[in-house]
């Protein structure tokens, strides 16, 4: 299975006053990471290339699809890195020692397992791309304020 469905931290919010959190992401080819490096946003200011990626992976998200980096654009801080490490989950091979052959499994794994959370303890670390401040997020705090799941 090429895609995975996910359900972000906090949401979309949008001007009828639903919250959307979940969405599908398909796996990532190379053209979807080579394409936006063409793009002028991105060669006047590369942090655009994370925002176009996504909004080329990402299939659906609430009502959204497609989803467009505008769309993606107004996400809140969290829920934006919460994608980035989803991404990174499903497209980053897993680094292996070989076995012996006679231990290899019959079938190679498939994607329709879920993912380990991205943020277990709630907490994540992000740079500032301005000032390259880091930052430390507690996402737990707004579940436990009685943010919508």
């Amino acid at each position: 299975m090429n895609e995975l469905t996910f359900m972000l931290p906090a949401g979309l919010h949008t001007s009828d006053g639903q919250v959307h959190r979940g969405g599908v992401m398909r796996l990532a080819t190379a053209l979807d990471e080579i394409e936006p490096l063409g793009d002028p946003r991105v060669q006047r200011n590369e942090a655009y290339y994370p925002l176009l990626l996504l909004a080329r992976v990402i299939t659906r998200l609430g009502p959204f699809s497609p989803v467009t980096p505008d769309v993606l654009g107004v996400l809140p801080a969290a829920d934006f890195a919460y994608l980035q490490s989803l991404y990174a989950q499903m497209n980053t091979a897993p680094t292996l020692a070989l076995p012996p052959q006679s231990a290899l499994p019959a079938a190679p794994p498939t994607w329709n397992a879920a993912p380990t959370p991205a943020f277990p303890d709630g907490q994540i670390e992000t740079e500032c791309p301005h000032c390259g401040a880091i930052l430390e997020l507690d996402l737990s705090a707004d579940l436990e304020q009685g943010v919508p799941s």
